[in-house]
This record gives C-alpha cells, structure tokens and sequence, in this order.
C-alpha cells in the first residue's frame, strides 16, 4: 500500500502543471489590464497569444502525464477538470484582446481598464488556490474563495455600470451591439476564473 508521502512525492509534477497553467492565464489578464490602461497606444497581441500558447503546452503535458502516471495525488477528473477551467481563461481574454485591437477606433470613452483590473485580481486569487493544492488547507481555501466571489461581484457591478454607456443615447445601434459583445467577452473572462476557483475549492472540500 502506498504512503501519502509516496503519492504526493509522485504527484508533484500535476501540481507544477497546474501552477504553470494558472501563472499563465494570470499573465494573460496583466497584459489585457497593460492594454487597456493605455488605449491610445497601438494594441500589441503577442503577449496574448503567449500565454495562450504555454497555457496549451501545460495543458497537453498534464494530459499526457495522466496516461504516463499510475499514482495521482487527486483524482484524476479532477486535475483534468481543473486543468480545463484555468485553459478557459486565457483563450477568453486573447478573444476581448483580438477584438479590442480591431474595434478599438470605435469604443472612444469606454474605459474597460477598472473591470480588467479585477479580472487581473480574480486570475491572481486562482494562481493562490492552485498553488494552494499542495497543502490542502481547508481553512486558506476557505478564506481564498470568499475573495474570489468579493471580486466576481464587484466586477458584476462595474460591468453592468458600462451599460449605462448602452443607452445614453449618443451610441448608434451598430456602436450598442459592438459595446454589448465586449461586456459579455468581458464578463465570461471573469466567470472563467470563478469556475476555475471552485474547481480548486471542491478538490480541497472533498480531500480534506
């Protein structure tokens, strides 16, 4: 019969993955925030496009030292659903960020900088709770997924604040829908990261 030592020892290369995939959607957001601080600046994409492409690498890695390895430290759905929650994340904002970079010239005065700020913070309390994984601390997680759902609901509040910009009147109709497809690229980004993070939750929940 196997020690927990053994199997936690074995398992230390899911936890990097893991870290490795959450550092990397966590980068992707710093860069949508950097972007957005600064919009007269000409967009750049291939910071986007990097930490989507390591996300991919860990992503695949993971996936294949599940058939490589016997021994997981959690189960095995459970690093795949994980490993497929924090992949959402990055691709959703390389999405607003490939957008944003054509329509740009026509989203004058609409300041996403403050909602991508909170996208930022939502990213780096998941890096917390998959780096958290290790310990599984009940208690750390707890207190990690209370800030998680504090920042999903201040972000909820700034987004629909910008629907306001909707129907002020000085937007045409193809202006509301292009304003409306942002907000909700923009929304599903942080809901990727609030998915992400009760994911990470419930591993700790069902192996404390």
């Amino acid at each position: 019969m196997f020690s927990l030592q053994t199997i936690f020892g074995q398992g230390k290369q899911f936890f990097a993955l893991l870290d490795e995939a959450a550092v990397a959607a966590h980068d992707s957001t710093k860069a949508l925030h950097e972007m957005l601080k600064a919009p007269e600046r000409t967009p750049g994409l291939e910071a986007f496009k990097l930490a989507r492409q390591r996300e991919r690498v860990a992503a695949d890695k993971i996936s294949q030292a599940l058939v490589d390895s016997f021994i997981t430290p959690i189960e095995r759905e459970d690093i795949e659903a994980l490993a497929s929650a924090l992949y959402k994340i990055p691709k959703q904002v390389e999405r607003f960020a490939d957008r944003y970079a054509l329509a740009r010239h026509r989203l004058d005065g609409i300041d996403f900088a403050p909602r991508a700020a909170m996208l930022e913070q939502a990213a780096g309390v998941v890096v917390e709770m998959v780096e958290e994984l290790r310990h599984m601390g009940l208690e750390r997680m707890k207190q990690l997924n209370d800030r998680l759902r504090v920042l999903e609901a201040e972000a909820d509040r700034l987004i629909l604040e910008l629907h306001r910009d909707i129907y002020s009147g000085r937007l045409d109709a193809g202006e509301m829908f292009l304003l409306k497809e942002f907000f909700e690229i923009l929304e599903k980004a942080i809901d990727r990261c609030r998915e992400a993070g009760v994911v990470a939750y419930q591993i700790v929940l069902k192996n404390s």
